[in-house]
């Protein structure tokens, strides 16, 4: 009788916890995203969007210094939006015509479909579409790019060189931290959970909040140069945004897609005409140093010289590619060198852009 009595009230117990805990966690899967900063909302505010193939891309169109033929596009990474580009968007105003950076699809401000098949071709696709939408598909371009980014940059200099018509026209191309390697590119935990989980990743996307993110996030930056709880605030709005954080586990196919098409989009970085350049922070978790660079050095590399800059940027390889640079920022600099390091990070891609 007294076991009975036992069981009959921890059961009880029991209903009583679950009924308290739906509507708390029904409440917590209903959270609004965050209201966005000013900084942010005049950031939006001063974009645009265009539509691609009924989708709302958003985009960044500044125009700088007159009588400039020069254009530059900005392609962001993962998961983060063209805000990351807003430290050195105005240097870049003056040096450069036209500035132009886009959320990709499934990023920032942009619509973000589900379920929807992700991919890098589509990503280049929507690059494509938005030069043809501003009118300046017959114009060459300069590619300024980070992480995500830059596989979407390899795979626009693949269709590049395959001089099929109604494709980009690039003058030069410069990379930063991105795993241009798949082989040498380490994910957070959180992205494999999330790329890898099956059935685990849409209940691991819902219960995603700032607090994971931010815990996520911040270590692939360096010690000294951390976001403030604002910066990760307005990276966690461009996520939270159109529900951004329930289509991450398919944005993150891109990791798996890297390795599948490594031979289309490694190979494209071999036997270019055009000048290219790699800004790395050597702090990178994510692409730890020294084995990207020992590896990039082995993919490109018979001999090698150094010297030393006069900027904040460190060192510069020469590459055999003609014009073909790397430059490496301070130890200190991680996985966002243009939001970690903008002065140096500015100073290395004007010196790229000056050297030819």
């Amino acid at each position: 009788m007294v076991r009975r009595d036992r069981l009959r009230r921890m059961r009880e117990w029991w209903v009583q916890v679950g009924l308290l805990a739906v509507p708390l966690l029904a409440a917590y899967l209903h959270i609004p995203p965050p209201q966005l900063s000013p900084a942010l909302h005049s950031w939006k505010s001063s974009g645009k969007f265009f539509t691609y193939k009924g989708l709302r891309i958003f985009y960044q169109d500044s125009v700088g210094v007159v009588g400039s033929p020069e254009i530059v596009v900005l392609l962001h990474g993962f998961p983060t939006s063209s805000y990351d580009w807003y430290k050195i968007w105005e240097g870049l105003t003056l040096r450069f015509h036209r500035v132009i950076a886009l959320d990709f699809l499934g990023f920032g401000f942009s619509d973000k479909p589900r379920p929807h098949h992700y991919s890098i071709f589509e990503q280049a696709s929507i690059v494509e579409a938005l030069l043809r939408h501003l009118g300046l598909q017959s114009r060459r371009i300069n590619l300024l790019s980070h992480d995500y980014g830059d596989t979407v940059a390899q795979e626009l200099l693949y269709r590049f060189k395959q001089n099929r018509s109604g494709r980009l026209t690039i003058k030069s191309l410069c990379l930063s931290n991105g795993g241009i390697f798949p082989e040498t590119h380490r994910p957070l935990l959180l992205q494999k959970l999330l790329k890898d989980g099956g059935m685990l990743s849409p209940i691991l996307t819902r219960l995603m909040n700032f607090f994971v993110f931010s815990r996520g996030l911040t270590p692939v930056f360096g010690p000294y140069t951390r976001p403030s709880e604002s910066e990760l605030w307005d990276m966690w709005a461009g996520i939270r945004n159109n529900d951004g954080n329930l289509v991450i586990d398919s944005l993150l196919q891109y990791i798996n897609q890297r390795k599948k098409f490594r031979r289309r989009w490694v190979g494209a970085l071999a036997s270019v005409s055009i000048p290219i350049h790699f800004i790395y922070g050597p702090l990178d978790p994510v692409n730890p140093y020294p084995e990207f660079l020992e590896l990039y050095s082995l993919f490109s590399l018979s001999w090698l010289s150094v010297y030393m800059c006069h900027s904040t940027c460190s060192t510069v390889y020469r590459k055999t590619l003609p014009r073909s640079t790397v430059s490496i920022l301070d130890d200190h600099i991680s996985h966002y060198p243009q939001l970690e390091d903008p002065m140096g990070f500015l100073n290395a891609y004007m010196g790229f852009i000056n050297s030819f």
